[in-house]
């Protein structure tokens, strides 16, 4: 016991003394509102921090509330969100939007056990957004403090489960000041991305990216582009994606999700 009080007083040391030195700064680690971590949180799912550092303003700007986003026309919505991948990232919050307008008089949950039934959000985002903008000693994972635990206390395991870090995580949790803790390990998580191969490979959870180049999503996001800037019958998309059979696959899971509409032969955003 003596011995793992000792390495976790190091590892925290450790991270402290990064973060002193190499704190990034992020426009949702200066405004820690539960709308604008809320937002932020959805964004940073599947999506590159950079890409989001440049869409984050201005959908903020667009949509400044929750009121703002449960009201947002589909079309609207959409295009505040191009460039960020996961359309339906966009219409789960607006729905979740909604539902924090309706239920709970426009004022998100503390609870993360309320919010992980908001559509699209989970257990690990409702988390990290009970942390992020009250400041509550929840325990979670993502990607890059999964990378610091199996780097840091199981070097020499093989099939490291999220169950055996989560436990290291909860047992190390800077429970006065989460909110940073979390920042900083994300951070020190950033800069082992760059050093070292990853360790996250080790992770029961690890699986490699489908390549979007040639999927059906990537066909999906060429849809909504057109149809964002004017109504497309079918004819017209099969000359765009001629003899793609991925063209039908689109077409009827965004009619189905809710993004599409057909009107008098043309398809429209919904």
């Amino acid at each position: 016991m003596l011995i793992m009080e000792k390495e976790d007083t190091r590892f925290k040391k450790r991270i402290w003394d990064f973060y002193r030195e190499h704190k990034r700064p992020m426009p949702w680690r200066e405004d820690t509102s539960p709308y604008s971590v809320f937002i932020s949180e959805v964004m940073l799912q599947q999506t590159q921090v950079a890409r989001v550092l440049v869409k984050y303003p201005s959908f903020l700007a667009t949509f400044p509330s929750f009121k703002s986003l449960a009201e947002a026309k589909t079309a609207t919505l959409l295009s505040a969100w191009q460039g960020m991948g996961y359309n339906r990232r966009a219409l789960y919050l607006k729905t979740s939007a909604k539902i924090v307008c309706t239920k709970y008089n426009s004022l998100l949950p503390s609870e993360a056990e309320i919010l992980d039934e908001l559509p699209g959000i989970g257990k690990a985002t409702a988390c990290s957004i009970v942390a992020f903008a009250y400041n509550k000693p929840v325990v979670f994972i993502e990607t890059n403090i999964r990378r610091v635990f199996i780097h840091h206390f199981f070097t020499d395991t093989l099939n490291v489960s999220d169950g055996d870090i989560l436990e290291v995580v909860e047992r190390t949790l800077d429970k006065k000041n989460p909110r940073e803790w979390y920042w900083a390990l994300m951070d020190y998580g950033t800069y082992l991305a760059t050093q070292i191969e990853n360790p996250n490979k080790k992770s029961t959870q690890y699986r490699k990216q489908k390549k979007f180049e040639g999927s059906v999503r990537e066909v999906r996001g060429g849809i909504i582009k057109l149809l964002l800037k004017k109504p497309f019958t079918k004819e017209m998309l099969e000359k765009v994606y001629k003899n793609d059979e991925r063209l039908y696959t689109a077409l009827a899971q965004l009619k189905k999700e809710g993004f599409v509409s057909e009107e008098k032969g043309k398809y429209c955003i919904k």
